[in-house]
Order: C-alpha cells, then structure tokens, then sequence
C-alpha cells in the first residue's frame, strides 16, 4: 500500500466532503448549538454569562447524542454508494490503485473532515467559555470532546459498511437514517421496555446497552464527568460495582471497537464487490 496515494485520496475525500451540503449543515448547527449551550447552561443556574466547562459538558452530551452520529453515519453512507451510481468508483479502481488504498484514502478523508467539524464546534465554544470567564476544569470539557469524536468515527464506520453493502446512494442515505433512528430512540427506549416487560437482571441489561454505540458513549461520558454512580442507571451500577476503576478504560476499549470491527467489515465487503 503506497501512503502518497492514501493521502492523495484522503485530501480528495476531506475537500468533497467539506463541499456536501448537508454536512455542512450539521456541522454549522453542532457549532451554533454548542455554542448556544454554553450560554443556556448557566442561565438555568440562575447566573449570568458562560457557563463553565463541566456545566456545558454535560449539557453537550445530548446533542452529541444527536448530532453527531448522523454526521458520521450519513458521511460514511455516501462514500462509495455514490461514486459507484455515478460510475466514478469503476473508473477510479481502473487505475493503479488497489482497493485497500481507496478504502483507506475515503475513511481517512471522512474521518479528518468529521475531526475538524468537532474540533470547530468544540473549539467555538470553548473559546467564548474561556473569554467569557467561564470556571471549572477545562479537562473534562476536552475528555467529551475526545470521546465526540471516538463516537463519530464509529458511526463513520458503521456508515461505510451500509455504503459498502448498497447499490444506490439513496438506499444507503436511507439505511444510515434507519440505524441512526435505531440508536438514538429505539434502543433508548427499546432497552428501558425490553427490561421492563422480560424483567432483565443489571447484567443482561448491561450487555444490550453495548450493543449500541451510543450508550457506551454516554455511560463513559457520565464517567469522565464524574458524575455519582447513580445517574448510571442500574446497568451502569451493576458495571461500576463488577470493574470498579476499571470501567471508563473497558467503555473506551468498546467504543474503540465499535470503530474498528465495522471498518474491518466494510473492507472485507467492499474488497469483494464487482466493480473493476
């Protein structure tokens, strides 16, 4: 694999992405409601100006929640759904090129545009926090930032594997919106029904409470924001009194993985597929 043609394909892959309106669109409202939310956090305290980075942290985690996996999971659906309509895939795998580098050059190239995105409306919002005299400890405000972008990767991911498995980039556009509704309100309130009507143990719960990125996303943010075990939830209890200390590096590990076993997957489909 030659990295000068990864790369090549990678800065090809940030540029169409930075000019496709919709992802602009979610980035331009992740920064504009970040921002607002530095704001909102503190006025709900009764105080005036910013409010402090812990505050907005843990105000941020829901539109995270929100926001950030449809910009991961329809980036990464668009990425070889389309060029395959258009007939530019074939054309681009005609050339020397393997297709391992243009896998790797389209996920290193969505993966870089969704990182400035995030780092634009986290850095937007830090910054008027910090001028405006916004207190607390600036550490937990960049630990969400970095697990934001943990989770954006793994719905890039995710993405790419629905990018890779269909033929039409509506069908693909289609299926991402789907997951995304899936993660975000089904499995929310999916898990809280399934519990209750099957009467779940901690442990049961826990383990479908990671099968969903978004959940592990928000137990380790909950943690980095050292926040009491109890807003945790009873899987979250359950697994805070099994690994102790040790349970925000495991949530990490997860989320890792949920990054990379559907990027694995979506190479294997894509390196078997019948374009050129």
């Amino acid at each position: 694999m030659e990295l000068s043609i990864v790369m090549t394909l990678a800065r090809k892959e940030f540029r169409d992405a930075l000019r496709n309106r919709w992802f602009l669109f979610y980035a331009a409202a992740f920064t504009v409601l970040a921002l607002g939310l530095s704001y909102l956090a503190l006025f709900g305290a009764g105080l005036g100006g910013l409010a402090g980075f812990g505050r907005t942290a843990a105000s941020l985690i829901n539109l995270v929640l929100l926001i950030v996996p449809l910009m991961g999971l329809t980036a990464g659906a668009t990425g070889l759904a389309a060029e395959r309509e258009r007939g530019t895939l074939s054309a681009l795998l005609a050339q020397p090129v393997s297709r391992a580098e243009v896998f790797m050059g389209k996920a290193l190239g969505l993966a870089l545009a969704l990182l400035a995105s995030l780092c634009l409306g986290f850095g937007v919002a830090g910054v008027a926090l910090a001028v405006g005299g916004g207190g607390g400890d600036a550490t937990t405000y960049l630990g969400l930032a970095g697990l934001a972008v943990l989770l954006s990767f793994a719905a890039l991911a995710l993405g790419l594997l629905v990018s890779a498995l269909a033929r039409r980039s509506a069908v693909a556009l289609g299926l991402a919106v789907v997951l995304w509704l899936g993660m975000v309100f089904v499995g929310e309130l999916g898990l809280m029904g399934t519990a209750v009507v099957m009467k779940l143990r901690a442990g049961e719960l826990l383990a479908l409470a990671l099968l969903n990125p978004l959940q592990v996303f928000k137990m380790a943010a909950v943690l980095a924001l050292k926040a009491t075990p109890e807003v945790l939830g009873p899987a979250g209890l359950y697994a805070a009194d099994v690994m102790g200390s040790w349970l925000l590096p495991a949530l990490l590990g997860i989320l890792a993985a949920w990054v990379a076993l559907p990027m694995v997957a979506a190479y294997a489909v894509f390196s078997r597929s019948e374009e050129a």
